[in-house]
This record gives structure tokens, C-alpha cells and sequence, in this order.
């Protein structure tokens, strides 16, 4: 399955990878590893994880309060956003395909 990113969740991987590699060494790369993983549980099984709105889903990432939230697609999988789980809840709808 080809995985697609929109823009802005894009900018939040590099953004929160960066914060956890000064945070420190080594930790940014542990959470990209996670952010992977979950990606491809999420590309696995798409219809398993929770659904928000309306295609929307997310799937949960091991060792960070972390989501990554996605719509499944025939041959694709789009990540919306890379969510931190105590940020405002939402702000990602702007990004939907629908």
C-alpha cells in the first residue's frame, strides 16, 4: 500500500522528531521508528482502528502520546495528521479529503 503524507503532517513528524532528538540523542529516532510502525499497522489492517470522522482513523503510537491519524484508500493510505493525544482535539479536520 503507498503511504501519503499530507503537508502539514509531515511538518509535525520532522517537527516532533526534531523535539525529541534534543530532548535527547537517539529519542528522535526511537519515535520515528514508532511513527513507522504505526503507520504500518494502520496500512496492515485500515479498517481495524478507531474511526473519528467520517474515513478518518487513528491508530495509536507505542512508547509516545502520540496518534497518527490517516484515511484508508483503495491502493493508499493518507496521513492526515501526526497527533500529539493532548493537543487541541480537531484542528485537523481542515486537512480531510472528503
Amino acid at each position: 500500500m503507498n503511504i501519503e503524507f499530507h503537508p502539514e503532517a509531515a511538518e509535525e513528524f520532522e517537527a516532533a522528531v526534531d523535539w525529541y532528538e534534543e530532548r535527547e540523542t537517539g529519542l528522535g529516532l526511537d519515535f520515528a521508528v514508532e511513527i513507522h510502525a504505526a503507520i504500518q499497522r494502520a496500512a496492515a489492517m485500515p479498517d481495524a482502528w478507531t474511526q473519528l470522522a467520517g474515513t478518518v482513523r487513528r491508530v495509536l503510537v507505542n512508547r509516545f502520546p502520540y496518534g497518527v491519524l490517516y484515511e484508508p484508500g483503495s491502493r493508499s493510505l493518507l496521513v492526515l495528521a501526526v497527533m500529539h493525544l493532548r493537543r487541541e482535539p480537531g484542528y485537523w479536520m481542515t486537512r480531510r479529503s472528503e
